[in-house]
């Protein structure tokens, strides 16, 4: 872009957000071809530098949109973790999250797809990773569970917890070298022919599902502040969302004037826990909450875990293995890889919408590639770490960039290194640890909610009006409902005479998005069915009408630092899957570095 554009950042960046969202239009209503332009017009493209300021602004506005998931995480791995009543050691868990999500996006905008897609936590390794918890050997000391009793220094309570984080950890770094593998060897796109909407539905809805007793628990602490937060969160990001906020802005002609600003569209989940966070510490300074631990709506208080502010160390490092030398289990890790599978599909859908909204072509194969392979290490660093997750591209961050219309990745760039920082400042995370349960579990009957509606989605690809699409979503949803829920109840019943056998089935099929994606993987790939019927042709159809040419593919996919032109003198890179093909051509701007894959398939979820 010019340098026009650079003086007048701040401008184009509040003419972005004064301009029109696109909604369906209804029936019988044309758009205007002029407002739909202006409407698709990126302030900044992906290789376009904005100035400092606004690299700020939009990476902390990023990291903001993010901090539900982020957060969200850590909490409800900390009931598994017997961790629900220490809430100094789920800030550390949450800055150290915050701290590999910032490494991780780094790493990614650098070195890998080079889109500006934002890493964080994901909840695809969360279900297994809450089923594997489930296990008898891991069931929580009762003492563990009331408040009075947890001596959060004690060592026989620190073995307690960071035994099952160790075990998780080497779980998650074995699974990760798996999508490594997946990632830099080109398999990917083997995966990819094999599954379709009838695969991708069950699993991402099924995630949602099988996480409603988190959700319950949560919002049954007391039902009228998870309703609030539930209320005021559906009032900001569908009633609100079209309505514009004047913020005062100061320009560089030294002129103070407004700029309205998408606010509600832009920070639901923020402002709705904010809100009901503000109420709940006035009803507490007031007294209207209950003061009895025993009475109910005692844990919608602000000041019971208080002090864990002031105990918490204003500067904190997270480090690999601070939790001790991670363990590995059969079990673990099979659960774990059913996860990583699913989130890399989910990260392919991620990077085809990321491309279209930030104005760069289609990935190619070579990038796609990177990218996954990258992800996988952002995995592994998380387990190594011990964040109790690994890493996966966040397709809210991915819509961001279609509000602001700024898809420069130095902006994404400015989130990592804001995520690094939040890591550090020890303070800060333990500020998030105390938000009351009852807020947090409000916030989840809207998350969980929309992580189900958004696999149910993929359906519009495939043809609903089928009787064999409809067996196979039907018979993959209630498996995945039914087989978990009969097993968790009847632990007992698998008992192959082979212990590590015993464990791997019983975390297999207490996951329910293991159990509905793979009913829904077999059947829609043996039982007879055209490619439209299944929804094929459609979803690649999406992929590409998502194609945007206004970048050449060698000016966003090239690596950074003078490294394509490095190794462009080794001819034989080009049989390397995530190198480009025609690497002595790929300087030359007309060539651009590979192709995308056309039987690539587009998933429209992240989560």
């Amino acid at each position: 872009m010019t340098s026009e554009k650079e003086s007048n950042g701040l401008d184009n960046y509040a003419f972005a957000l004064e301009g029109r969202f696109c909604d369906l239009p209804e029936k019988g209503e044309d758009l205007d071809s002029s407002i739909d332009e202006n409407t698709n017009k990126l302030a900044y493209c992906v290789t376009d530098v904005p100035p400092w300021y606004l690299c700020i602004l939009l990476g902390t506005q990023h990291c903001l949109t993010a901090f539900g998931g982020i957060i969200a995480i850590p909490l409800i791995l900390s009931q598994g973790l017997c961790l629900q009543h220490d809430g100094l050691t789920q800030s550390y868990l949450i800055s150290t999250i915050f701290f590999v999500s910032g490494i991780c996006t780094l790493m990614q905008v650098t070195f890998g797809i080079r889109l500006p897609i934002l890493q964080g936590g994901t909840f695809t390794l969360l279900a297994p990773s809450m089923a594997m918890l489930s296990m008898p050997e891991f069931t929580c000391p009762a003492w563990t569970q009331n408040a009075s009793s947890v001596n959060s220094s004690s060592p026989e309570f620190i073995e307690v917890w960071q035994s099952r984080m160790r075990a998780l950890q080497g779980s998650i770094i074995v699974g990760s070298l798996f999508q490594v593998f997946v990632g830099f060897s080109g398999l990917i796109g083997l995966f990819m022919r094999f599954i379709g909407p009838l695969t991708i539905a069950p699993t991402i809805a099924l995630i949602g599902l099988s996480l409603f007793d988190s959700a319950g628990s949560s919002a049954g602490n007391h039902w009228g502040i998870s309703s609030m937060t539930t209320a005021l969160i559906i009032l900001f990001s569908q009633y609100l969302r079209h309505i514009a906020v004047p913020f005062p802005t100061y320009s560089k002609d030294k002129k103070l004037h407004t700029s309205r600003v998408y606010i509600f569209q832009i920070l639901p989940v923020l402002l709705g826990i904010t809100v009901s966070w503000l109420i709940c510490y006035i009803l507490t300074t007031c007294n209207v909450l209950p003061a009895e631990p025993g009475q109910y709506g005692y844990l919608a208080r602000t000041d019971l875990k208080g002090e864990v502010i002031t105990q918490a160390p204003w500067f904190t490092f997270p480090y690999p293995g601070q939790w001790g030398k991670p363990t590995v289990s059969l079990a673990g890790v099979v659960g774990i890889l059913a996860g990583v599978i699913s989130s890399m599909i989910e990260s392919v859908g991620d990077y085809h919408a990321c491309a279209r909204l930030a104005g760069a072509p289609p990935p190619p194969k070579h990038a796609i590639n990177r990218g996954i392979g990258i992800e996988g290490i952002g995995c592994l660093l998380a387990g190594a770490w011990g964040t109790g997750n690994g890493t996966t591209s966040y397709s809210e961050n991915v819509g961001a960039l279609g509000i602001t219309k700024v898809g420069s990745r130095m902006v994404i760039v400015a989130s990592g290194l804001f995520m690094v920082a939040m890591g550090i400042l020890g303070k800060m995370g333990a500020i998030f640890t105390t938000i009351p349960s009852p807020v947090i579990g409000g916030m989840f009957m809207v998350m969980f909610g929309v992580i189900c509606a958004a696999g149910v989605s993929n359906l519009q690809y495939a043809d609903m009006n089928s009787s064999r699409n409809i067996f196979i979503f039907g018979f993959s949803m209630f498996s995945g409902l039914v087989i978990p829920n009969w097993i968790l109840k009847n632990p007992k019943a698998i008992a192959t005479g082979v212990v590590e056998f015993d464990q791997m089935l019983q975390v297999l099929l207490t996951t329910s998005m293991f159990v509905g994606g793979f009913f829904g993987f077999l059947l829609d790939n043996t039982i007879p069915g055209s490619k439209d019927e299944r929804g094929i042709l459609a979803w690649n159809k999406a992929h590409k009408d998502d194609s945007c040419e206004t970048l050449e593919t060698g000016e966003v996919y090239n690596l950074p630092f003078g490294i394509t032109s490095y190794l462009s003198s080794f001819t034989w890179l080009r049989y390397i899957p995530f190198c480009p093909p025609g690497m002595s051509s790929s300087l030359d701007p007309k060539h651009p570095l590979g192709t995308p894959d056309p039987g690539q398939i587009m998933i429209g979820v992240g989560l």
